[in-house]
């Protein structure tokens, strides 16, 4: 092989190598984040329902946004989720009916109830954050998923800041570790695939 060739080759590596430890430190930064700013609405992105009851992950997510909301760190709240098969209720619905049992008035809260990924979730709630004329809004998931949804909420045009769930269904490092790993692959294709979104659309 010629040198040249194996120059490229290393360069290369080097160059993913530092991409993929800046990602995995970007995401680890994220979600150490503890923003409490005063904004119009909190964006809960969805997470998996069971019936009529929230799973762990949704749930705490909806905590986290109803200490935001008593708190007075936000006014509205914004639920995003649709739902797998016909006969279930949508993820944005099992939110809502929690969040009423806990006290947050049901003219507070808003829902969106087609999406089914991270940046539906975004880009579903953005089309209410443009009708109710809210100019900033505050982005709740999980800590190890904010990394992404934040760079998606700017890719999206949100002016939105990061508020990761307090608690989590994923406490220990048997459990972390396979979302961080999942989050790291899904954050770098997500910025790897912005250049070539025009071409796309």
């Amino acid at each position: 092989m010629k040198k040249w060739i194996v120059k490229i080759v290393k360069w290369t590596l080097l160059a993913v190598f530092l991409y993929t430890g800046y990602s995995a430190l970007s995401i680890w930064i994220y979600s150490e984040i503890e923003t409490n700013e005063k904004t119009d609405a909190a964006i809960v992105l969805g997470a998996a329902a069971w019936g009529i009851e929230p799973s762990p992950v949704l749930r705490e997510r909806i905590n986290q946004a109803i200490r935001l909301y008593e708190e007075g760190y936000v006014d509205k709240i914004i639920f995003t989720g649709g739902k797998i098969s016909e006969e279930d209720f949508t993820e944005s619905e099992v939110s809502r009916l929690y969040a009423i049992k806990q006290g947050v008035k049901e003219e507070d809260i808003l829902i969106e109830t087609l999406s089914h990924t991270t940046e539906e979730n975004l880009e579903n709630a953005y089309e209410l954050v443009v009708k109710h004329q809210f100019e900033r809004v505050t982005i709740v998931t999980d800590p190890l998923h904010m990394r992404r949804a934040m760079a998606m909420a700017k890719q999206i045009g949100l002016e939105a800041v990061a508020s990761p769930t307090e608690t989590s269904a994923y406490q220990t490092l048997k459990t972390k570790l396979p979302f961080f790993f999942r989050e790291l692959v899904y954050y770098m294709g997500y910025e790897l695939s912005i250049p070539f979104r025009k071409f796309i659309d």
